[in-house]
């Protein structure tokens, strides 16, 4: 039998990444510590979040 390859953990293997959101209202990227999540989006306030949703309002009445 021929000996076997050492086995890797695929943690180890690979590092782990972060996911870097943006936020939509500012495009600032938002931190773990301090975020804010609405509808399935982050942004990096609540008042990003409300001026976000001015805009998109806005944007749907033209």
């Amino acid at each position: 039998m021929a000996p076997e390859a050492p086995k890797v953990k695929e943690a180890e293997a690979k590092p782990k990444a972060d996911k870097r959101v943006n936020c939509l209202a500012c495009n600032k990227v938002v931190k773990k510590l301090k975020r804010y999540y609405r509808n399935g989006k982050y942004y990096c306030s609540k008042k990003c979040w409300r001026e976000f949703i001015k805009k998109s309002k806005a944007e749907e009445k033209k």
